[in-house]
């Protein structure tokens, strides 16, 4: 006999009031700073049978990465990466996996320690769920940490295709490496050709965009910080390459990786991090210095465009009047010499594009020019801040700090 036949409807109804006090009461009592995994959302819960119960759809989703450049994607929920799960260490999970991709699909909890067959990984521990069927997954959250989830079935296609989000466990004690910003980065790297949506799944090496959150510059919402605050990045990598993140201005530590907290005597300044493929490293930092802070991959070529890649080296070679003499037989057609003397010129010409792409570098700061696309953003650290953050606008320097010509 089941509970329902046991209880019936009324008693039932007075179960489930119970469990969400127990559970929302649990999670007041270990309250915690949420995720901001910027440009995406958290994903909801409702407390059932004792459980926090999640319920992802997979499915194709179209994404904007930036203005006048979608892509048709998959992921959860209707976002690529899919909705951040935020759960507290000891916490029972429960979370429904519903398949509305056009092929069989799993999901892996990438770092969590579970029972094998809650593991995900398509064909070994589980069968593959089937189009239009839901799956459950369960299982408790052993350990606090930085965790992700992302397709286990055709992976090869899936995760190029942005099936994959982030898997947060909380400390149960809220006062264990509190900090005071706590943001999320899912790092990815696509093959988009100019004037087309879809991502070339099969691409091994030769990408074109490279993105943070599914978000490329200068789409990627900046950090706002107070100065004085204790600020955490959490970084990870499903693209298919290392990504070395920078960030300007300040020092950090690396205090995590998906198999959990480094312990503070391992720890060691830093202001670069390489994140491996398949990997999250979590840095950590007190914003103490004021200004407008580049926040960035440090291989050049993942902060441009999809524009500025498969170009013709033309550094050093004169042929303004090759350009000249082909524009006499194209009179309709705007020919152009660039590259003579670098790229800087491209970020001012503001040409007219293929449809659905991006220039190869972008972005407009106070004084002038950005130039970069791609992985970039800002870390923005002042002395105070509005309620709207939104309203923070370029950082104002003291006399006599600013570079200019002599």
């Amino acid at each position: 006999m089941n509970r329902r036949q046991l209880f019936g409807l009324g008693a039932l109804a007075s179960l489930a009031t119970s469990v969400n006090a127990k559970v929302n009461g649990t999670a007041r009592r270990n309250s915690y700073l949420p995720v901001q995994t910027l440009g995406v959302a958290t994903a909801e819960w409702q407390a059932i049978d004792g459980a926090k119960q999640f319920h992802l759809i997979a499915q194709t989703v179209k994404r904007e990465f930036t203005k006048g450049f979608n892509v048709n994607a998959w992921g959860y929920n209707g976002s690529t990466p899919g909705p951040t799960i935020e759960v507290v260490e000891g916490d029972k999970v429960r979370i429904l996996v519903t398949n509305q991709l056009p092929e069989k699909t799993s999901v892996h909890w990438h770092g969590l320690i579970l029972p094998n067959g809650m593991d995900g990984v398509g064909g070994l521990t589980q069968a593959h769920i089937p189009v239009g069927e839901t799956y459950v997954y369960e299982f408790i959250a052993q350990d606090a940490g930085t965790f992700m989830y992302h397709s286990h079935s055709d992976e090869m296609v899936q995760i190029a295709m942005g099936c994959m989000g982030m898997f947060i466990v909380h400390p149960k004690n809220p006062s264990f490496r509190a900090v005071d910003r706590d943001y999320a980065f899912m790092l990815m790297s696509w093959d988009v050709d100019a004037g087309t949506y879809s991502p070339k799944p099969h691409t091994m090496t030769e990408f074109n965009t490279w993105s943070m959150n599914s978000l490329v510059f200068p789409a990627i919402p900046h950090m706002v910080v107070k100065k004085g605050e204790r600020v955490r990045i959490r970084l990870a990598n499903l693209s298919m390459t290392n990504h070395p993140i920078h960030l300007h201005g300040h020092r950090f530590k690396v205090t995590g990786t998906d198999g959990g907290w480094i312990p503070e005597h391992a720890q060691w300044p830093e202001v670069t991090t390489d994140v491996p493929v398949g990997a999250i490293r979590v840095i950590e930092f007190v914003a103490d210095n004021l200004g407008d802070w580049a926040f960035h991959c440090h291989k050049s070529h993942h902060t441009m465009g999809a524009m500025g890649h498969d170009m013709r080296n033309m550094l050093g070679v004169k042929h303004d009047d090759i350009a000249a003499k082909v524009q006499q037989l194209m009179p309709d057609t705007m020919v152009m010499a660039m590259g003579e003397t670098g790229m800087g010129e491209m970020s001012e010409m503001h040409m007219h594009l293929p449809e659905n792409t991006v220039p190869m570098m972008t972005g407009d700061g106070q004084y002038g020019p950005i130039e970069m696309g791609g992985m970039f953003t800002v870390l923005k650290v002042r002395t105070s801040l509005p309620k709207d953050l939104n309203e923070v606008g370029w950082y104002q320097h003291p006399p006599h700090t600013l570079a200019k010509p002599r």
